[in-house]
C-alpha cells in the first residue's frame, strides 16, 4: 500500500486522532455507510485511525459503480468490522469528489490513519476484489489501527486472501502480496517458476505483482501523456489495465510500439507480454494483438 498522501492540509490530524481514541470501534453491523459531505470528517477521517476506510466515489447513473458496490459490499462485511466501506454519491456531494481529484466513476481510494491511499478506478475481478481488501485490512494492522482485524463471528472463519491450499507455496507468496512487500512476493512467485518453469499460475502471479508495483509507484500520471512520452505511456497503459479497461491499455501500447524504435521498442513490446501473461492464453484479445505486435516488430 505505497504511496500515501498526507491529509494533514485537509483536517487536522492530532484532533481527529484524539476524537476516534474516544469513539467505540465500528462493528460489522456498521461495515458500510453512505457518507455525505457533511459525515465525512467523522465517517472517513477519524474513522480511519481506528480501521481503514475505503472510499467508493459512485453514481446511481453509473451502471459499473452499481455493479462495484454489488461486488465490493459483501467482500467488505466478511471482515467483521476489520475496515469501513464509505460510499460517497458524487452527484449528490461534488465537492468531496473535487477535493480527492476524482476523474471518473466509480473510484476507490483507502484512508489509513489519516492517510490517503491511491486505490483504482473502474471493475475489478471477484479474486481482485478479495486481494485489494486483504492488503488494506492487513496495512491497516501493520499500522497499529486499533480496530484492525476484528475478530471473527463466533463459528465463522476469518477472511483471507485466496490461496492455493494444496500448495503452500503459494500461501507464502500471496501473504507477502497481501502485506505489500510486493519485492518478497515476486521472489516467492519466482521460486515456484523456478522450480516448474511451466507453472502458469506462477508465471501470471510474478506478472500481478510487477504490475502492482509499478501502479503504486507510479505517482501522479497524466491522463493523455504526450505521444512521445514513453514512460507516461506505458504508466497509463498500466493505470488502465489495473483499473480493468485492458482493451485501451493494449490499444495504447500497440499504438505506442508503432511509434518507437530501438530500445524503447524492446520496453513496450515487453510490458505488452507481460499484459498478454495476465490475460492468459484464453483470452480472445491476446491472439490478435500479439499478431498486431508482430507486424510492428518486423
Amino acid at each position: 500500500m505505497a504511496g500515501a498522501v498526507d491529509l494533514a492540509a485537509v483536517k487536522a490530524r492530532a484532533e481527529a486522532q484524539q476524537r476516534a481514541a474516544s469513539a467505540p470501534a465500528p462493528s460489522a453491523a456498521q461495515s458500510v455507510v453512505a457518507v455525505t459531505e457533511a459525515s465525512f470528517q467523522a465517517e472517513v477521517l477519524d474513522r480511519s485511525f481506528q480501521v481503514p476506510v475505503l472510499v467508493v466515489f459512485a453514481s446511481a447513473r453509473s451502471q459499473a459503480s452499481q455493479t462495484l458496490l454489488t461486488d465490493l459490499t459483501p467482500v467488505v462485511q466478511e471482515q467483521n468490522g476489520a475496515l469501513v466501506l464509505a460510499q460517497v454519491d458524487v452527484d449528490a456531494d461534488l465537492r468531496i469528489a473535487q477535493a480527492m481529484q476524482v476523474q471518473a466513476v466509480p473510484t476507490v481510494m483507502a484512508v489509513i490513519g489519516g492517510q490517503l491511499v491511491p486505490g483504482f478506478e473502474g471493475a475489478l475481478a471477484a479474486e481482485q476484489l478479495t486481494q485489494f481488501v486483504g492488503a488494506v485490512v492487513a496495512a491497516g494492522r501493520e499500522a497499529g489501527l486499533s480496530g484492525a482485524g476484528a475478530a471473527p463471528v463466533e463459528g465463522q472463519d476469518e477472511p483471507e486472501i485466496p490461496a492455493h491450499p494444496e500448495d503452500p507455496r503459494f500461501d507464502a507468496a500471496e501473504q507477502a502480496l497481501a502485506a505489500g512487500d510486493y519485492t518478497l512476493a515476486e521472489q516467492r512467485f519466482q521460486a515456484i517458476l523456478d522450480a516448474e518453469p511451466a507453472n502458469a499460475d506462477a508465471q501470471t502471479a510474478i506478472a500481478q505483482v510487477r504490475l502492482l508495483r509499478r501502479v503504486d509507484s507510479a505517482g501522479e500520471v497524466a491522463a493523455e501523456p504526450a505521444a512521445d512520452d514513453v514512460a507516461g505511456q506505458l504508466a497509463a497503459a498500466d493505470l488502465q489495465f489495473a483499473g480493468g479497461d485492458a482493451d485501451s491499455a493494449l490499444r495504447r501500447l500497440l499504438d505506442l510500439l508503432a511509434r518507437v524504435a530501438g530500445e524503447d521498442k524492446d520496453t513496450v513490446r515487453t510490458r505488452l507480454i507481460d499484459f498478454f501473461e495476465l490475460l492468459g492464453p484464453e483470452d480472445p484479445r491476446v491472439p490478435a494483438a500479439r499478431r498486431e505486435m508482430a507486424r510492428a516488430l518486423f
